[in-house]
């Protein structure tokens, strides 16, 4: 097993009100060293908590069981009630690859805790999704039908063994699905109505199952196996049904979006927008259930631009932005990203000081009497500003008048200078890390032969790492003077000045970059390695400066 694999598990408990029972049940989770939780969202109306914690895979699934152990014991079934379907104190557990883990290895990490929550707590447990042991066990809500209140009956049908534990109902804890499956995206959408009726018409526009055809008198068609004839939905890949939500006074369609890369959060909600327009209904927000990843928001606030027909080349937080105001995420409560977007919680900013400092703080910083940040890292911060000064030049573009057949164009040169920007920012720290593994290798022990043999491949490394780092930023900062050229040539003439600042930027940052390198290759004994990268900047550097005197003539050119 890689040390680096990672699971993700969201397991939703039937409580939603008690936070006393919600928070015992995730300081077990929390108490298993190897795991981090991330999010606990309760709800009222649906009586029912949705909790998502990370990490690898051994600790997650002995998290699981201790927090189902602790619902089974809480949590009594026989007394629910709530908004949203559910057939046990843990509802369904799934566990979700995320890095350095297939499906099938998470899958039976899945029958691993399933087998022993039968086991040792005698509750009736059925795997689904990718650890279903059947194809009719593979869909949630299937397995889920008849929920609590028909489960004592469903077990006696030898159709519906469980696959672990007993099939004696479990009155007070219900019955448990466990499964390992893609990333699921739990969505609502607000509607201005309080018609279940009307809702649930919504989402049988919207889901992919749709909703059965019925002839002229409402009666409802089948083919000639006696089944059920269906009207397919606008949405693959997306289920929901309609209910009213009384703690907001308000009908909502709740989705599950079983694949984002087939139907996307925001084509999702367009969708039901449509559908409501078309039925006399409006929109009038959204919220997500658990966590998203990033790009399900980046996503959506490049496609409300490019609707709007504005540049998307914006940053990430402007995108994002963009987006909870366009679906409406802080309609009922407050929506903030930091505790919503998985990368957003998983980000150690330890890691990354530099960045994170105020500009007098990083210029301070700088200015002390500690070596690290140096040049390096402002060699990297100054291409960063360089690109940024084009990103801005493409993006005024794109909004000039009289050249809206050309926004795609600048949108895209936006969207690159963004991209180039964010990996010059990654660098100003990374130069302080390779120079500080050089610094780690020279603290190393020396006295006998294998620690000197460790240390030497250590300094070999970390100077090798303390090399590449600048060739990074002189790539990066070479590439960015294309796009401003590009920006200086066809950009909007009020700020062809802002592109050739930052074409001197973008030079100035190859040249302490290059420094960076040659002083760093000073008495380096991987000769072969010195000579490649000595060649890489000798050139870099050539075509920076000429690269930079052509700049400044079409600018010089355009200001007179």
């Amino acid at each position: 097993m890689s040390s680096n694999q990672l699971i993700e598990c969201v397991p939703n408990f039937s409580e939603g009100r008690d936070m006393n029972i919600i928070k015992q049940i995730t300081d077990e989770i929390e108490n298993v060293e190897g795991v981090r939780l991330l999010d606990v969202d309760p709800g009222k109306a649906t009586n029912r908590t949705v909790v998502t914690f990370v990490g690898n895979p051994s600790s997650v699934t002995e998290a699981a069981f201790r927090a189902i152990r602790k619902a089974a014991e809480l949590i009594d079934m026989s007394r629910h009630k709530g908004e949203h379907p559910r057939m046990g104190a843990t509802d369904v557990c799934p566990l979700i690859p995320i890095s350095g883990i297939s499906m099938e290895e998470t899958a039976a990490y899945a029958h691993q805790l399933g087998k022993r929550v039968g086991a040792e707590l005698n509750i009736p447990v059925f795997m689904y999704e990718s650890a279903a042991t059947k194809p009719e066990r593979q869909n949630l809500a299937t397995i889920r039908a008849g929920e609590y209140e028909g489960m004592a009956a469903k077990l006696k049908d030898p159709k519906w063994q469980p696959d672990y534990g007993t099939n004696t109902f479990n009155e007070k804890a219900g019955a448990t699905v466990i499964g390992a499956r893609d990333f699921l995206v739990a969505y609502n959408v607000n509607l201005n109505t309080t018609s279940v009726r009307r809702a649930n018409a919504v989402a049988f526009d919207i889901r992919e199952n749709g909703r059965i055809e019925t002839d002229a008198n409402g009666k409802n068609m089948t083919d000639a196996n006696g089944e059920p004839l269906r009207i397919p939905g606008a949405c693959k890949s997306v289920k929901a049904i309609g209910w009213y939500i009384p703690e907001y006074g308000i009908a909502q369609i709740s989705m599950n979006l079983t694949n984002i890369n087939e139907t996307p959060l925001h084509i999702a909600f367009d969708e039901c927008c449509k559908s409501a327009q078309s039925r006399g209904l409006r929109v009038t927000g959204s919220e997500l259930v658990g966590l998203v990843p990033k790009s399900v928001l980046l996503e959506a606030g490049k496609h409300f631009l490019k609707k709007q027909r504005r540049s998307s080349g914006i940053s990430e937080k402007e995108l994002i932005h963009i987006a909870v105001r366009t679906l409406g995420l802080d309609e009922l409560s407050p929506f903030d990203p930091s505790k919503k977007i998985i990368e957003y919680l998983l980000e150690d900013s330890s890691s990354n000081p530099l960045v994170q400092k105020t500009l007098i703080d990083f210029a301070n910083e700088t200015a002390s009497e500690s070596p690290a940040p140096g040049g390096g890292s402002i060699s990297a911060y100054v291409g960063a500003l360089g690109v940024s000064l084009g990103t801005m030049v493409a993006n005024l573009s794109s909004h000039k008048a009289g050249w809206d057949d050309r926004i795609d164009y600048f949108s895209n040169k936006a969207t690159e200078g963004q991209q180039l920007k964010d990996a010059l920012i990654d660098l100003v720290d990374a130069d302080t890390h390779a120079f500080n593994k050089i610094l780690d290798a020279l603290r190393m022990p020396k006295s006998t032969d294998d620690e000197k043999a460790t240390r030497k491949a250590a300094m070999h490394a970390a100077t090798i790492g303390a090399i590449e780092v600048p060739l990074k930023v002189m790539k990066l900062s070479l590439a960015s003077m294309e796009m401003l050229k590009e920006m200086s040539e066809n950009g909007n003439p009020n700020s062809v000045s802002d592109a050739g600042v930052g074409a001197l930027c973008a030079r100035t940052a190859v040249e302490g970059a290059a420094l960076n390198v040659r002083i760093n290759c000073n008495g380096f004994d991987d000769k072969q390695f010195v000579a490649s990268a000595l060649a890489q900047a000798d050139d870099m550097l050539i075509k920076a400066k000429v690269s930079e005197r052509e700049i400044i003539e079409i600018v010089e050119k355009l200001i007179v």
